[in-house]
């Protein structure tokens, strides 16, 4: 599978927990003998001004951290576009899920995932997409960015056990027809991270439920790194969901 990319993703650009040394590498060191590596290239500005005010943009610059962001950015819109074709994950950072049109927390400065699903929409790769939001907290950016939109489902999966989590997952998954599917994958979810609660096999598990729902779609299926704060455990979790996208 191809995995995007990019060595200034193991800098730490700020004081965060997503930005915390040896993050990004802790994946890396798992999966690098499973997986191509490409390298990610920085979104467009027109392509990060599609999604957000020209002041978040101003203030995201002033704070010293465009560059970083636009590279994560466009790490997902390369995502986005290579999983029209086959699978696809972006291990990159910082994350986005938090970030609206004006406005960002939790770790976010540009919206990853909105970027690049209207990439897609924009330039006529698309017609519909699915989204769906694993990460432990709920995906606030994306849904005041793209829940209005008419082209977009979104679903945040909660549940406090296990299984019904997963029954969740697959219910909404197969209820819905896209073009694609895009997977918010936060990690922070797992037993052994902040939200205590999934196991490693069940990212493989859904992994997997993307797959089969793709394949019934006829459509693409593609991934981005959002949370996941546990570096024990965190590059085991992405191979497990990568392996169950793969097959």
């Amino acid at each position: 599978m191809k995995v995007i990319y990019h060595e200034d993703f193991n800098q730490t650009y700020c004081s965060d927990p997503a930005a915390d040394s040896g993050r990004i590498e802790s994946v890396y060191k798992v999966i690098r003998n499973s997986v191509t590596f490409v390298d990610a290239i920085p979104a467009e500005k027109e392509d990060i001004a599609a999604v957000h005010s020209t002041s978040h943009i101003d203030y995201v610059t002033d704070a010293g951290l465009y560059d970083i962001s636009a590279l994560a950015a466009g790490g997902a819109i390369q995502a986005a576009m290579t999983g029209l074709k086959e699978p696809c994950f972006a291990l990159i950072r910082p994350p986005g899920h938090h970030a609206s049109f004006d406005s960002s927390w939790g770790f976010c400065f540009f919206n990853n995932m909105a970027i690049a699903i209207q990439k897609l929409k924009r330039t006529g790769m698309i017609e519909r997409a699915f989204i769906l939001d694993i990460d432990l907290h709920f995906g606030d950016g994306t849904v005041n960015l793209l829940e209005r939109s008419g082209f977009v489902t979104l679903y945040n999966p909660s549940s406090s056990t296990r299984s019904e989590y997963l029954k969740k997952v697959e219910e909404n998954l197969f209820s819905e027809e896209a073009d694609i599917i895009g997977i918010s994958a936060g990690f922070d979810n797992h037993l052994d991270d902040w939200g205590g609660l999934l196991d490693t096999a069940d990212y493989t598990e859904i992994g997997r439920m993307v797959r089969k729902a793709s394949q019934k779609n006829n459509g693409g299926y593609f991934a981005i790194l959002e949370g996941g704060y546990n570096h024990r455990v965190l590059g085991n979790n992405v191979m497990a969901l990568l392996e169950g996208m793969e097959g």
